[in-house]
């Protein structure tokens, strides 16, 4: 699975995923300019949680964990929220400075919702430190997946953080000779996906009007 051509993730035009601002006229456009809803970084922000809302959206359904044979825990949760969130915040940096800027909208947004994950599974005294560990954690895995894509990375790089990052749970370094097939299979899904984002158009990303591959029908050989 994931050996197919990468293409634009940008919605269609008549797509119901769509989210697009509303268009006022008159009185009711000059009232809301006013209150900046048209500014850059009112636009930003916007952008920036509906991004948020597409990796929410595939990061929280049950079939990437079944695709991936995962158990759902708040440990693999995090895992595939840091690589979507790394994936959008690579393609975003490609635009420069704007993308870096909502790259940070982003991550703000990102960070508030790790911390009620966090509130939820019931760690509520050491809520501080375990951010800050979470964050240290977050960096980390940017950093590794950054040059795990490098031209000169080794071939199985990618495939070797990703065991370190999402599945492994004993330390080691390479796969489990049983792990070694969904592990191939996320390391696929994760250069097919930059590619796809790579396509992906400046305005699709900037709005959020993308979606990452559906994985609720995917079969061996067919995405």
């Amino acid at each position: 699975m994931f050996w197919s051509k990468p293409h634009s993730l940008a919605l269609a035009p008549d797509s119901p995923f769509r989210v697009e601002d509303p268009q006022y006229e008159g009185f009711k456009r000059a009232l809301f300019k006013l209150m900046l809803f048209y500014s850059k970084q009112s636009k930003s922000i916007r952008g920036a949680n509906v991004i948020y809302r597409r990796v929410v959206h595939q990061v929280d359904r049950p079939a990437i964990y079944d695709v991936f044979s995962l158990e759902k825990t708040f440990k693999t949760t995090f895992s595939l929220l840091v690589i979507h969130m790394w994936l959008c915040l690579r393609r975003l940096k490609q635009e420069g400075k704007d993308g870096v800027e909502l790259g940070q909208y982003l991550y703000e947004i990102y960070n508030h919702d790790v911390e009620l994950r966090v509130s939820k599974a019931g760690v509520n005294l050491l809520l501080i430190k375990w951010m800050k560990d979470l964050e240290k954690i977050f960096y980390g895995n940017i950093v590794a997946y950054d040059a795990a894509m490098l031209p000169e990375a080794k071939q199985d790089e990618l495939q070797n953080v990703i065991w370190r990052n999402v599945f492994s749970d004993d330390g080691t370094s390479t796969p489990s000779d049983a792990a070694l097939l969904p592990v191939q299979a996320m390391s696929r899904y994760v250069r097919r996906e930059s590619n796809c984002l790579s396509f992906t158009d400046k305005e699709a990303m900037f709005s959020g009007n993308f979606m990452f591959t559906s994985l609720g029908s995917t079969t061996a050989g067919t995405v």
